[in-house]
């Protein structure tokens, strides 16, 4: 009975180990998204694409 209980004690221990490692993995996957964003919108404001795609929107909309 002792067994039993250290197996399902032990098992416990590695979810717990497993959540926190998964716990993590995401949170770097979103710090690298919102690094990726960050980028993508520094880039898409100094070079005014944004402006340029909402003319040829536009453009298209209104003849």
């Amino acid at each position: 009975m002792l067994r039993r209980v250290l197996r399902r004690v032990r098992r416990c221990a590695l979810t717990v180990a497993e959540v926190g490692q998964t716990t993590a993995e995401y949170a770097l996957v979103i710090l690298g998204a919102a690094a990726v964003a960050t980028l993508l919108i520094t880039w898409a404001t100094k070079s005014h694409a944004i402006t340029r795609l909402f003319d040829v929107v536009i453009d298209k909309v209104v003849p």
